[in-house]
This record gives structure tokens, C-alpha cells and sequence, in this order.
């Protein structure tokens, strides 16, 4: 009993930095995934938008992993730590989905309200901002639940860079203990509860989300 509390602790200790690559990456792909969107509706840079989402869902995840913390340092002249090379990989990959999602947001959206903010002369920053953007999130929230769960769940290849996350905690124990039943066990038991948690928080947002429009 006492060794599966000291493994339970010891591989908890990896929680901050799978949290820390979670919310690092996450805003890295909204801001990207959203700017991907607009960018490409509007018609600039489409091709190359198109190109660079094909690309990134078109390779392995530990590909462009692996690309970042070994090759871009090469080219750039300066070594990335893992929590950097981690949250730029993560985040760029994690981009590539989050337009897809917002583009389909987007096309949901009836073509009168753009036509409606053209002949109302509304500057193009503050129709984004304040028309379409708050519409497309609102549609596409479920769909951006899920790719939160979803990159969650990819920060675990950190592990092979070095990563001391709840992953390679775990591996480490099994290694030294060998033993990776338990171990995995209990880092299956750590990211179960923290989709739990972020399914939970969904559920609480969308629900406030009713509630507001309905008040």
C-alpha cells in the first residue's frame, strides 16, 4: 500500500507539466486556428493556409515533435528546453485542427450576416470581433471540448523528448520497479480525472451559456 501512494505521488508531480503543455499549446492553437480561419475565408493566403494545414495533418504529431526540438534549434542556433519545444509543437499541430473546426463554425453561419456588415460599412476587425467570432464559438464549443480532451491526451508524447510528465513519471517507476501495471494504471487514472474535469467544465460553460441567452 505504501509503494502505491509513493507512486501515486511521485507520478502526480507530473501533472504541472502536463498542464503546463495543455494550456501553453492550447493558446497557441486557438490564436493560430482562428487567424488560419479568417485569413482563409477572406481569401489571403489561402493556398499557402491550406498547405501548412494539409502538412501538419498530414505527418505524425511525434514527427513534428521531434522536428521542433531536434532540427528547428539547428537551423535557429540556439537549443529549445522540452516545456518550449513541447507547447510550440503541441500548439501548431493542435492550429491545423482548430481552423478546420472554425471553418466549418464560419460556413454554418447564414452569408447575409457578412453581406448585412458590408452594406452597414462595420470595419472588417470589429465584425470578426464582435458578429461572427462570438456566433462561431458558441457553435463550434462542443467541437473545441473535444480537441481540448483530445491535446490533453497528445501532450504524452512529451515523454519521448524527455518530458517529466505523467507519462514518463510513470515509465520511469515501471522501469525501476519493474513493473508497468501499476504504474501505467496510475497514470491512466491521472488522465482520466483531468478529462473528467474538463468535460465538467464544458458542461458548466455551456450551461452558463444557457442559461445567459435565456435570462
Amino acid at each position: 500500500m505504501h509503494r502505491i501512494i509513493v507512486n501515486f505521488k511521485y507520478i502526480g508531480s507530473g501533472v504541472a507539466l502536463t498542464l503546463a503543455l495543455l494550456l501553453g499549446s492550447l493558446s497557441i492553437g486557438v490564436a493560430l486556428g482562428v487567424l488560419f480561419s479568417i485569413l482563409r475565408y477572406s481569401g489571403i493566403s489561402r493556398l499557402f493556409i491550406n498547405g501548412i494545414i494539409s502538412v501538419l495533418r498530414g505527418t505524425p504529431l511525434i514527427l513534428q515533435l521531434s522536428f521542433v526540438y531536434f532540427i528547428v534549434p539547428s537551423i535557429l542556433g540556439f537549443k529549445l528546453n522540452v516545456l518550449s519545444a513541447g507547447i510550440i509543437a503541441f500548439g501548431i499541430n493542435s492550429a491545423a485542427y482548430i481552423a478546420e473546426i472554425v471553418r466549418a463554425g464560419i460556413e454554418s453561419l447564414p452569408q447575409g450576416q457578412f453581406e448585412a456588415a458590408k452594406t452597414l460599412e462595420i470595419p472588417t476587425f470589429y465584425m470578426w470581433r464582435d458578429i461572427i467570432l462570438p456566433q462561431v464559438i458558441a457553435n463550434i464549443f462542443p467541437a473545441m471540448v473535444n480537441e481540448v480532451i483530445a491535446l490533453l491526451k497528445e501532450t504524452a508524447l512529451i515523454a519521448i523528448i524527455g518530458g517529466m510528465d505523467i507519462m514518463r513519471k510513470a515509465q520511469i517507476i515501471a522501469a525501476e520497479q519493474y513493473d508497468y501495471f501499476m504504474p501505467l494504471c496510475i497514470a491512466g487514472i491521472y488522465y482520466y480525472t483531468l478529462v473528467l474535469f474538463i468535460e465538467f467544465l464544458g458542461r458548466r460553460v455551456e450551461k452558463w451559456k444557457f442559461h445567459a441567452r435565456n435570462s
